[in-house]
């Protein structure tokens, strides 16, 4: 926790180096929008308040944070400038984000705090080193390392542009010195905005002091404006992901192929096998193992569960201990039990299957209503159920406890326990038949 440390999230710009009719800022990278993991690295700082600088068309997409409206994209001193009502009477430092870093941590944003109070600067600039500096604008240190300057690319002459160390557009102000600084600010440039680097610049020629934190990480601080760099830096949080789940001691095969969330978790001694995706809240427990070619989103998978390769495990699927999901099966919003198989080619939706119930290949639970307006029937299937290949259950259904299901069998009415059901091309339950035969 940082005391007196306000925030500030800018994002009222559209972006148009992406070439999109989405915003940059909510582009999404392993299912968060850019801006989330912008606003995720600063929220552990417990800044009082969080603003977000947003435009007209995005006002109403932060839930969670305080919005100050940019209504016009006017450089990057106006988008502050708009939080200042939110801040002012509250911030004794403003730390001031750029929403289109999504590889920002909150270990670094703690080392750049941390720097501008030790200092006792009047501003702090986050800088990197980048392996190409492209347009980024130059750093020019003076004595002691203080901050000289910052030029930007267009403006820099050739010795300048040598220089390594960008500016991130990350910053740290002492709120009392920001606000006369953005004041001052002119609109001298060709397209008529106002620049926080000149405020930056104003307080240097005020005889203020300062500082320059430099990110050990250089790649923490880059921004990203084009979708190549959107794509980068997908891959180096997928990375940061999957090195930190390997640490805790899951197994990741092919780390390079596999996509996991930020908020899924993973159990040790899990298993995740090539070209899987694990999404959204997903928990994978102990002794389980995924893929590969699987796609898993908002499910629990089981302790020793397995997921076959091509699968697709969709959101409100619980698999429980020792279930398998086999090749070629989908699974949605259904409770599989204990040792419960679902080997392959099937479609299980909007179900409970029972503890150790076997469905054949081909199954397919029929959950669409057949009216318009009502909800999604509901299918039960029992414990100890062994249905054949192709059947297809017309739900709301329920096959009890210890039944057979013949193949090729269109499941239209309950079927009672111990059962058998089935014979096409109308089904004909034989009620009691198995228990019968035991009894026999």
């Amino acid at each position: 926790m940082s005391p007196g440390l306000s925030a500030v999230v800018m994002a009222g710009g559209l972006g148009t180096r992406m070439r999109s009719r989405t915003p940059k800022h909510l582009h999404e990278l392993l299912g968060r929008r850019m801006i989330d993991w912008v606003i995720e690295a600063a929220r552990p700082l417990g800044p009082t308040p969080l603003v977000v600088v947003a435009s007209p068309a995005t006002q109403d997409a932060f839930p969670g944070v305080e919005v100050a409206l940019q209504e016009r994209p006017l450089g990057t001193g106006d988008a502050v400038a708009c939080a200042r009502a939110s801040l002012e009477t509250r911030a004794e430092h403003v730390l001031i984000l750029a929403g289109d870093t999504p590889l920002l941590t909150t270990e670094l944003l703690e080392g750049l705090v941390e720097a501008h109070r030790s200092q006792g600067a009047a501003a702090t600039v986050l800088s990197f080193r980048p392996e190409d500096s492209r347009s980024y604008g130059r750093v020019l240190r003076g004595e002691e390392g203080r901050l000289r300057g910052i030029v930007e690319a267009a403006d820099a002459t050739p010795e300048q542009l040598a220089i390594g160390e960008v500016n991130s557009s990350i910053y740290v102000f002492v709120a009392a010195k920001l606000w006369p600084a953005l004041e001052r600010l002119t609109p001298a440039n060709a397209q008529g905005e106002l620049y926080l680097t000149d405020a930056v610049r104003g307080l240097v020629e005020a005889g203020e002091s300062v500082a320059v934190h430099e990110a050990p990480e250089p790649h923490e601080a880059e921004g990203v404006n084009t979708r190549v760099e959107l794509a980068a830096a997908a891959a180096a949080l997928r990375d940061r992901i999957n090195e930190r789940h390997m640490l805790a001691g899951v197994t990741i095969v092919d780390p390079a192929t596999t996509w996991i969330g930020p908020e899924v978790e993973l159990e040790p001694d899990s298993t995740v096998e090539p070209f899987t995706s694990l999404a959204g809240r997903s928990r994978v427990h102990s002794g389980a193992h995924i893929g590969p070619q699987a796609v898993v989103a908002d499910a629990v998978v089981g302790p020793g569960a397995l997921v076959g390769p091509f699968c697709y495990v969709r959101p409100g699927t619980v698999l429980e201990a020792g279930a398998k999901v086999g090749t070629f099966v989908e699974i949605k919003n259904s409770h599989i039990g204990a040792g419960a198989k679902v080997p392959h080619l099937s479609y299980i939706g909007d179900a409970e299957v029972g503890d150790r119930t076997n469905v054949g290949a081909g199954g397919i639970t029929a959950n669409y209503p057949h009216q318009p307006g009502r909800p999604k029937g509901r299918t039960t299937i029992g414990k100890d159920v062994r249905t054949g290949v192709h059947d297809v259950f017309m739900a709301p259904v329920t096959i009890a406890d210890d039944s057979w299901i013949a193949a090729s069998t269109v499941i239209t009415d309950d079927v009672p326990p111990a059962s058998l059901a089935g014979f096409p091309p109308r089904q004909v339950t034989k009620e009691g038949y198995l228990r019968e035969r035991r009894d026999d």
